[in-house]
C-alpha cells in the first residue's frame, strides 16, 4: 500500500470514529497536514473551530496566537485586521502605536500584543464577518505545528473532517 492508501486509510478511521484519544494523534496529523492539500487541510481545520465541542473560535485563535512565534503571530493579526470592522483596528491601534493610520503589524510588534487581547479581537471579527474563521483556518493551514497546540480533541475533530472530505474523493 502507498503512502496515500495509508494515508487514505488512516483518515477512514478518523472519519468513521474508530479512531481514540492518544499520542499517535499528533503523529496522525503530522502525516496528514504533509500530504493533503492546504485547502483541505484549511477546510478541517475550520469545521473544528466551528464544532460546539471546541471552545469558540476567540479562545482558540489566542490560545494559537500565544503559543505562536513572532511572523506567526503577524500573520494571524493581519489576517485578523484584514477581515475585521473599524471596530477591531481601534483596539489594535490603542495597542500598537503609529496603526490607526493603517499598514501591517510587524512580527515584532505582534509579540508585544497580550493573548487575551487577540482573543476579544478575534470574537470581534467573528461577529462582524463569521468567513474569518475560514481565513484564519488558512493560516493555520500553512502552520499546522501550530494548531497541535490546541490539543488532542481538536486534532481528532480535524482529522475527522479530513477524512469525511477525503472519502468522498
Amino acid at each position: 500500500m502507498g503512502l496515500s492508501g495509508i494515508i487514505g486509510s488512516l483518515l477512514q478511521q478518523y472519519a468513521g470514529g474508530n479512531a481514540t484519544a492518544s499520542e499517535a494523534t499528533n503523529q496522525h496529523f503530522d502525516q496528514v497536514a504533509q500530504h493533503v492539500d492546504a485547502g483541505t487541510l484549511s477546510s478541517g481545520i475550520s469545521a473544528m473551530m466551528r464544532s460546539p465541542q471546541t471552545p469558540d473560535f476567540g479562545s482558540m485563535v489566542g490560545q494559537l496566537f500565544g503559543n505562536g512565534n513572532g511572523d506567526q503571530k503577524a500573520s494571524m493579526l493581519n489576517t485578523l485586521l484584514a477581515g475585521a470592522g473599524p471596530g477591531v483596528l481601534g483596539s489594535l491601534s490603542s495597542l500598537i502605536p503609529g496603526l490607526a493610520g493603517g499598514g501591517t503589524i510587524t512580527p515584532q510588534q505582534a509579540q508585544a500584543i497580550p493573548a487575551d487581547a487577540v482573543t476579544k479581537i478575534a470574537a470581534q471579527a467573528e461577529s462582524h464577518d463569521p468567513s474569518i474563521i475560514d481565513r484564519m483556518s488558512a493560516v493555520y493551514a500553512a502552520h499546522p505545528g501550530l494548531v497541535q497546540t490546541l490539543g488532542t480533541g481538536a486534532m481528532m475533530l480535524a482529522l475527522h473532517e479530513i477524512g469525511k472530505s477525503f472519502q468522498k474523493t
